[in-house]
């Protein structure tokens, strides 16, 4: 067979050209250039043997499957997580077998995520059409979808799916749902006759129909000029596929040559990558890297700990002391922390479905929490997808409103209202509804009110749609424009059917809508009487209208070129609203005695009467504009790329929030910078857009590659960005994304399974939830992040330091054994961690501006709370040691054998060693509380509240996982302590009495430490947000990038240290 369409790399294929490139893109050329350069019969088609030949040469029509899906890959890139928590895991055998089991269930369950995600390709190829129409030999024959060749010529018809990309020919009330690609809502009028600029985006070139797409209405032929992956759906895929080189280049000459040493330094450097991914430093989200080399760096800490320990006992051989540096290397080793990340982010995963949020990749979890920026698609995401009649202008009546509606297709949804102003004059209010005690009952309307029968006649019958209620509720079919006009006369109980079947109207002939008149007509009969009906562009309806009824009770009037300009100033009100306009006008036709007479398109409308407008748009979801606001409290930027017209795009992201609600205040550059269409941003080369004063908050017209670019130049500008997206168009940036988001009621199965997070209920409002989590998350890995290493540099201190203390022998005795290391890491690290990680968000984690994730969890203050609750702890350990040997003791360590077995001369370093192991343990757990809130004291948690005394008892009984494991922690210290041959012969200590007083006063002297430094935090943040403090409303401060700056800035959003948390 020959060559397969997806042979070799699409990144040199240019958006619109076919698979041998023309002298110019298919949209740029008349279909009579693109048929002689591409070969091509327009009569007879290709012959069987031309086909043939093509297919050969071309391959077949269908997506590249590329390596395809490669479970033996996806396993081994499992495994080597499982290599590298071992390594640094199996120190301790308690651990390392719960380490074992989590990393194994995480390897089934990776692996699974992991081979689901890679079918994304497998999804898309199930989008083509298996059988096309094809004319050849002369013949029209139905040929399977993967044997169409470049040249043949296909006819299309309502319902067909477009088996590859194609320039056509003839085009007859043809219109295709190009949604997948364009994210456009509404069908698309085709014309074959017309060129664009090679620059058009895939949008807006009308004279192509692109594979895949559905037909809506109409019949059309033209000539295939791309398959496979040169088709622009083959570009997404592409796209999909797209990833950086593994291999670092070779720097050369500008002749291309190169020095032996660049080779050498190349391979050093794709060496390098190869080892930072294998530990985890350079892949992965932020956090992610940070960890790694967090565990990276504490290994090597850990080694120099245990040669510390050698060398100050001389590098003895002695047995106690190896074991001894050992352990000390080991309390250096957060070897719980890969179990605790993992059941954290699993735990969020579980929360998330309640949520209504599904996690594909538990990664991208945490990863919201640094989310700066989100790139939502209109279509579905912001809006419901579906077109609602807004208003309706009745020249000489006024205005009629619709409110909000949570049904499209309900007529009884949403109230009607009344205003004798025309659209130019009407104060429109910020919700697009009308206020509720405007409301009035559609029989009150009608009442007496002929204009408006007249205007409602023309809606209700110049239209196909039929919407009609059933058992569940109301239905519509037809095109969705004509189905929101349906929906609208309804409301006056003035629908076609009940016209039709009831009201004597029967309908005469058709003139079906055309993209060269832009309008469509219907003839009319009732009794004796013949009404034509007439609806369409503004512009041309009203240049076929030569009267119009201008004033209430008073007889039509002649159309002027005052009255024309005065209708299209209201038709520019409406659109600025963001809705789509249309115009109504009407005749009465001489009587005719015979229903068999012929009417001609140009007579009929012409000389029409002029009956109003409508204004149509496809509605924000309810929650929507709330979303919005809440993003921009949470210090979130959300950008609209969206394939509809840029007039529509910047109304519908005015009325949710996305641009601000005024221009007045902002540069000229940074206002056109804001909203550009995609035409004018592919344009720009990536450094021309980096030059933009910002990045545009609208795109409009958008073409694959656009969102694409887009997420890319955030990228550039040190952003996080997450995209929103349901339809195959979104499916590059989404996986191109820090973190794609499809909807999962009417996504795709490719944006699905290119996403890292869907949203059950299609709802931009559940991005928050999903947000909020991951912030809880980010804050809860800080805590027990912070718990872990203040542990292991109290247990480090401790340890070296009490290297200081040597017998007569001149060996150190050791104030910890090390079982009791052991016991100390294993009880204290792993349990409360655990419960730190499940802890409830704060109430204020909303209001804070993204974490940096270029600092990851290693803030400034978590560092020092590290070093400061670290030394603490150490400090009164050492304390407690050395009050009960030498301040009640007599000071005696022994001569030799106070490490290892118990004798009367040992009993005192015994109880001390048992005293410090009771102060360490409980200050490790005691701490765990203290971390549920890093500045709150742990005695007023809740400021509010009024039980002053009691309060910390509710706080610490709300996480019982967290209480349990603390109490567990508390209790199993006594049996440690008082049964025989575990406590001297295991844990080489005594049991103690009278040392109870000092463990008590030690306890005291911790949380008053403790309290005292989050008291002196406080006081600094307080002052620190007082200097912070800014005034002005929500969208001031949002956009004061944006009016305060006509030049790029200097500091992007991730280069800002977040809200400090109060």
């Amino acid at each position: 067979m020959g060559k397969k369409s997806g042979d070799g790399v699409n990144d040199n294929h240019v958006s619109g050209q076919a698979n041998k490139p023309l002298s110019a893109p298919a949209h740029a050329l008349s279909y009579h250039a693109v048929t002689t350069e591409i070969g091509a019969n327009k009569e007879d088609g290709l012959t069987t043997a031309e086909a043939k030949s093509r297919l050969e040469e071309f391959g077949r029509n269908e997506l590249d499957d590329g390596p395809g899906v490669q479970p033996v890959k996806i396993l081994i890139r499992q495994v080597l997580i499982l290599a590298m928590a071992v390594s640094f895991g199996i120190a301790s055998y308690i651990e390392g077998g719960v380490i074992a089991a989590v990393i194994i269930l995480n390897i089934v369950v990776g692996f699974f995520q992991e081979f689901n995600a890679e079918k994304t390709m497998d999804s898309l190829r199930s989008l083509s059409s298996p059988t096309a129409s094809a004319v050849r030999d002369g013949k029209t024959e139905v040929i399977p979808t993967a044997e169409i060749v470049p040249g043949d010529m296909v006819e299309l018809k309502t319902g067909d799916t477009v088996p590859a990309d194609i320039r056509l020919l003839e085009a007859v009330n043809f219109e295709t749902d190009e949604a997948l690609l364009t994210g456009e809502s509404l069908p698309v009028q085709k014309d074959a006759e017309a060129t664009f600029d090679a620059e058009t985006g895939p949008g807006d070139r009308l004279n192509v129909a692109f594979s895949s797409s559905t037909i809506t209405k109409g019949r059309a032929r033209g000539i295939v000029f791309a398959t496979g992956m040169k088709t622009e759906i083959g570009s997404i895929a592409a796209a999909l596929r797209a990833t950086g080189s593994k291999t670092r280049p070779v720097k050369r000459k500008p002749d291309g040559s190169a020095k032996p040493h660049r080779y050498a330094q190349a391979w050093g450097l794709t060496a390098g990558d190869f080892i930072g991914t294998f530990l985890g430093v350079n892949v992965g989200t932020p956090l992610q890297r940070k960890l790694s080399k967090l565990a990276i760096l504490l290994f090597g800490v850990a080694v120099v700990c245990a040669i510390i320990v050698l060398a100050a006992n001389d590098f003895s051989n002695n047995k106690e002391v190896i074991i001894y540096a050992v352990a000390t290397g080991l309390s250096m080793i957060p070897a719980c922390l890969v179990v605790v990340l993992t059941i954290t982010m699993a735990a969020g995963t579980k929360r998330m479905v309640h949520r209504h949020v599904i996690v594909r990749r538990l990664d991208s979890l945490e990863a919201l929490g640094g989310v700066t920026d989100i790139c939502s698609d209109k279509t579905g995401t912001l809006t419901q997808g579906k077109m609602v009649a807004k208003r309706a202008w009745i020249p000489a009546k006024g205005s009629y409103s619709v409110g909000t509606s949570n049904n499209p297709h309900d007529p009884t949804s949403g109230s009607l209202s009344f205003d004798q102003l025309p659209p130019t004059k009407i104060q429109v209010q910020s919700d697009t509804s009308e206020k509720e005690e405007n409301a009035t009952a559609s029989q009150e309307l009608m009442k007496d009110n002929p204009l408006l029968e007249h205007y409602l006649n023309v809606a209700s019958l110049a239209n196909l749609a039929h919407v009609h209620k059933s058992g569940e509720g109301w239905m519509a079919r037809g095109d969705p424009t004509e189905i929101a006009i349906q929906v609208f006369v309804s409301r006056f109980n003035w629908n076609r059917e009940r016209l039709t079947k009831e009201e004597g109207w029967a309908q005469v002939a058709e003139f079906p809508f055309d993209s060269d008149v832009k309008k469509m007509s219907v003839i009319f009969s009732r009794a004796d009487k013949r009404m034509v009906f007439t609806k369409g562009a503004v512009e041309r309806v009203i240049g076929s209208c030569h009267l119009v009824r201008w004033e209430e009770n008073s007889e039509p009037i002649e159309m002027t070129e005052e009255i024309r300009n005065c209708i299209l100033e209201n038709m520019e009100a409406l659109a600025a609203q963001g809705l789509r306009v249309l115009a109504f006008a009407s005749k009465e036709l001489d009587r005719q005695t015979s229903s068999e007479v012929e009417y001609a398109r140009e007579d009929i409308e012409k000389d029409l009467t002029f009956q109003g407008l409508i204004g149509l748009y496809d509605p924000p979801r309810v929650e929507s504009a709330g979303a919005v606001k809440q993003c921009h409290q949470a210090g979130i930027s959300v950008h609209m790329l969206t394939g509809d017209h840029p007039a529509t795009a910047r109304a519908i992201a005015a009325q949710v929030g996305i641009v601000p609600s005024s221009s007045s205040a902002i540069a000229k550059d940074v206002a056109d910078a804001m909203v550009m269409t995609a035409s004018q941003f592919d344009k720009l080369s990536d450094d021309d857009i980096d030059r933009l004063p910002v990045l545009p908050l609208v795109i409009a017209r958008c073409s694959p590659n656009t969102k694409v670019r887009m997420i890319e130049a955030l990228h550039r500008r040190q952003c996080f960005a997450a995209m929103t997206g349901d339809g195959v168009n979104d499916s590059p940036s989404l996986k191109r994304a820090d973190v794609g988001i499809a909807m999962g009621q009417a996504g795709s199965d490719v944006a699905k399974d290119a996403s890292d997070i869907v949203l059950t209920d299609d709802n931009f409002a559940s991005i928050l939830n999903a947000v909020e989590e991951g912030r809880r998350m980010f804050d809860n890995i800080q805590k027990f992040v912070l718990h872990l290493l203040a542990e292991n540099i109290a247990q480090a201190c401790t340890l070296l330091i009490g290297l200081a203390f040597k017998d007569s022998s001149g060996l150190s005795v050791f104030p910890l054994a090390p079982v009791e290391i052991l016991w100390v890491i294993m009880i204290t690290s792993g349990m409360p961690d655990m419960g730190l990680g499940v802890e409830v968000a704060a109430p204020d984690i909303m209001a804070r501006p993204p974490q940096s994730l270029k600092k990851g969890v290693f803030t400034i203050e978590v560092m020092v709370d590290m070093l400061v609750y670290g030394f603490w702890m150490a400090t009164l350990c050492l304390a407690s040691f050395s009050v009960v040997l030498f301040g009640f003791g007599d000071g005696n360590l022994g001569t030799g054998g106070c490490n290892s077995n118990y004798s009367e001369e040992c009993d005192t370093v015994f109880r001390a060693r048992a005293t410090t192991f009771v102060c360490l343990t409980w200050f490790a757990l005691f701490l765990a509380w203290e971390m549920v809130n890093m500045r709150r004291s742990f005695f007023r948690m809740q400021p509010k509240s009024k039980k002053y005394f009691t309060q910390w008892m509710h706080d610490v009984w709300r996480n019982q996982f967290l209480f349990w494991a603390v109490i567990a922690g508390f209790v199993t210290i006594f049996p440690t302590l008082y049964i025989p041959v575990i406590n001297r012969v295991v844990f080489k200590h005594e049991g103690i009495s009278w040392e109870w007083g000092v463990v008590l006063i030690e306890a005291m002297l911790f949380f008053g430490g403790v309290e005292s430094w989050k008291w002196a935090k406080r006081i600094y943040f307080r002052r620190q947000a007082k200097k912070l403090v800014g005034g002005g409303d929500l969208e001031s401060k949002v956009f004061e990038k944006y009016m305060s700056s006509s030049s790029p800035s200097s500091e992007e959003k991730m280069s800002l240290e977040p809200k400090e948390k109060s």
